[in-house]
């Protein structure tokens, strides 16, 4: 090949491959935006939807992936977006179990529990807490005796070394009984008045109203349904929350950034298309020739 004709074409193709690069580098990215969209939020603000407050509670902004730590192991590092959005309902419906043959603590006192199926009432009996009063007595021994199938408190010997039993229901105090049936309140559960809701023989079921704090969870890019709406959260920021129903928004998004790739691709062939030929056609205008 004559290297005057060869100098032509790889001057072409070098000007082919720098225009697609160019057009690479200046190339810029579709921007996702709303217009007006229903809520733009910050950290703490509030918005009203059906009669109930909302409050972003969290903005965060964290590194993934890379070499330097992260979530995602190796790779790129990528900035993620993502909120939390907190609600609190008034009148929660809360639940208490309490299990046949368990021990509960009620009012800073055990009690055993014992369920009655046939009456649907379940009855609590105080727990004497036998040891500790054993302790607390210099005059009896710390330890009860058996003596003829009877159980009994053993009194220190006097100076006469006498020692005298005493039995246990004499010695220690009669525990206190409650029995509750469906349908009545029992007040101090988790500072609240519960009502005995159902009666097993598995166990007795207490529940109460009072306030529960609830959390959402907001990706960024992602839908999220908040009470019974279904937004569409996006973050343009590290510290703005924008919650839009214009889903057709995003999915136009979509569609240009898909083109746009595409493109991309193309051009990137060209470049590279362009390169290879030109080093291709400098080799042959350099091999000796036969004539």
């Amino acid at each position: 090949m004559q290297r005057r004709a060869a100098a032509i074409y790889v001057a072409f193709f070098l000007v082919v491959g720098a225009a697609s690069f160019s057009l690479i580098a200046t190339a810029s990215a579709p921007q996702l935006s709303f217009e007006n969209p229903e809520h733009e939020l910050g950290q703490g603000d509030s918005f009203t939807l059906n009669g109930q407050e909302y409050t972003v509670s969290g903005i965060s902004a964290e590194m993934e992936g890379g070499d330097g730590g992260g979530h995602g192991g190796g790779g790129q590092a990528h900035l993620v977006r993502s909120g939390t959005i907190e609600f609190t309902n008034e009148s929660a419906r809360y639940t208490v179990e309490w299990a046949n043959g368990s021990t509960v603590t009620y009012e800073g006192t055990d009690w055993a529990v014992t369920t009655d199926n046939a009456s649907s009432s379940v009855t609590l009996v105080e727990s004497i807490d036998r040891a500790a009063i054993l302790q607390n007595d210099t005059d009896v021994e710390n330890e009860t005796t058996t003596v003829d199938g009877t159980e009994y408190v053993v009194e220190r010997a006097g100076d006469n070394g006498s020692r005298n039993l005493i039995p246990v229901d004499e010695y220690f105090p009669e525990p206190d009984t409650r029995e509750y049936e469906v349908g009545d309140e029992v007040d101090n559960i988790e500072n609240n008045t519960a009502t005995v809701d159902s009666v097993t023989p598995e166990a007795a079921t207490l529940t109460y109203t009072a306030p529960r704090t609830n959390e959402i969870s907001v990706a960024d890019k992602a839908q999220v349904t908040v009470g019974s709406t279904q937004y569409f959260a996006y973050f343009p920021d590290n510290s703005t929350m924008v919650l839009s129903t214009n889903f057709e928004t995003y999915e136009q998004y979509q569609d240009e950034t898909a083109m746009q790739t595409r493109m991309t691709n193309g051009l990137w062939g060209i470049t590279i298309l362009s390169g290879v030929s030109a080093v291709f056609l400098i080799g042959l205008a350099y091999l000796p020739s036969r004539y």
